[in-house]
């Protein structure tokens, strides 16, 4: 089989699997699922919602079966399914018809490259531990993530000019001290030092809703939970941290029920998380309020979706 077909039959796995859970997991079917109701309430409440003529869910709050909390961060994962769904759909019509071509690493410029100081040594990952309980396919296919893509280009062009070269300059500055640290430590020392800009909307900074920010557009403007992430990437892949020990994630908040954006850095103890909501760096096990929606980085990006037949609450987070 060549690489092409390969690559395309795994992304219509992906689609599949992705189409499947959306098509299984109506509201009340992923409350079942999940463990919050059992069949024969999902069979009552529907019952009564049809002899009553209201929605599942206001039935289900107004006869107390379940919290309101609940039904809403079920339906914004739904939502966030469907979108990425709507995404690797239009990416493999395009495909189909010759429109687009593959993208992997090398049609990404591996801008952090250009402010990284001499290579350290860091060994392969032995393993990718669940994040979050997570189950995750792996997709080399890049060209549908227009916003991560975008924010390379830019930044590569931000670098050649006086007023990017001197922010990242300072930014390099201030990374000197952590060269050679431990993973830990260097990610603790950049969650901290990144952590200190201000926090701006992207709707108060551009007039968008979902603005992916380079960092030198972060330093000059503040920015939102990615642009965090994207510059604490783009600190460690400057300290010498290999691409594949980092990964941008989306996930879902399930205290404040809005999607998030965090860094993760895969270290020899685990991974740990880079929030901007969480004042220190954390290994992930320790949280559990992030459901991961799908994961990110210059070689490929991850769908995450809950193992079959679990019925434990994991963690998701979205600013």
């Amino acid at each position: 089989m060549s690489h092409d077909k390969k690559h395309q039959k795994a992304y219509h796995g992906i689609l599949s699997g992705l189409k499947a859970r959306i098509r299984r997991n109506r509201l009340g079917e992923l409350l079942v699922l999940d463990g919050y109701l059992s069949p024969d309430e999902l069979k009552h409440a529907l019952t009564l919602s049809k002899n009553s003529g209201k929605k599942l869910g206001h039935v289900l709050v107004d006869e107390r079966m379940i919290d309101p909390v609940i039904i809403r961060q079920t339906l914004i994962e739904q939502f966030a399914l469907r979108g990425v769904t709507a995404m690797v759909t239009l990416f493999l019509s395009l495909s189909s018809m010759g429109i687009t071509k593959q993208a992997r690493a090398s049609s990404i410029k591996d801008v952090p490259a250009r402010l990284a100081f001499a290579q350290a040594a860091f060994s392969p990952v032995s393993y990718y531990p669940a994040l979050f309980g997570s189950t995750e396919k792996r997709s080399g296919a890049l060209k549908a993530f227009t916003k991560w893509t975008d924010m390379f280009n830019r930044f590569d062009a931000a670098l050649n000019t006086s007023g990017g070269q001197k922010s990242m300059q300072d930014f390099k500055t201030a990374l000197e001290t952590m060269r050679d640290l431990p993973l830990s430590r260097m990610a603790a020392q950049v969650n901290d030092l990144v952590n200190k800009t201000r926090y701006v909307t992207d709707n108060k900074n551009y007039g968008q809703n979902d603005y992916w920010a380079t960092p030198v557009e972060f330093f000059s403007r503040g920015g939102d939970c990615e642009d965090f992430a994207i510059t604490k990437y783009t600190a460690l892949r400057a300290l010498g941290v290999p691409e594949e020990r980092l990964r941008v994630a989306i996930v879902q908040d399930l205290q404040k029920n809005v999607p998030h954006a965090i860094l993760i850095v895969y270290t020899d103890n685990g991974p740990m998380i880079l929030d901007n909501q969480i004042k220190t760096a954390i290994n992930a096990d320790r949280v559990s309020h992030y459901k991961p929606i799908f994961s990110i980085n210059r070689d490929a990006w991850w769908l995450h979706t809950k193992p079959q037949g679990s019925v434990t609450t994991v963690a998701s987070a979205a600013r």
